[in-house]
C-alpha cells in the first residue's frame, strides 16, 4: 500500500504514525482494519434496518399491474 502513495501522502501519514507513536506500517495496517471494521459494521446495519412501508406511488403502480 505504501508503494501506491505518493511522496506527500506518505509523509503526512508518517506524521499521524509519529503521534501515535508507531511506525508507518503498523499505522497503515491498523488505519485498514479500522477501515474493514466500520465497512463491517455498516453492512450489519443495513441489515437490521426495519423494512419501510412502500410510498403512496409504489403502491399505485404495484396496484396497476396486479391482473383483473
Amino acid at each position: 500500500m505504501i508503494e501506491k502513495m505518493t511522496e506527500k501522502q506518505r509523509e503526512y501519514e508518517r506524521k499521524r504514525a509519529e503521534r501515535a507513536n508507531m511506525t508507518l506500517e503498523a499505522w497503515l495496517k491498523e488505519k485498514e482494519a479500522r477501515r474493514r471494521a466500520d465497512e463491517e459494521a455498516a453492512e450489519a446495519q443495513k441489515k437490521l434496518r426495519k423494512p419501510t412501508k412502500p410510498s403512496a406511488l409504489r403502491r399505485l403502480i404495484d396496484r396497476a399491474h396486479k391482473p383483473l
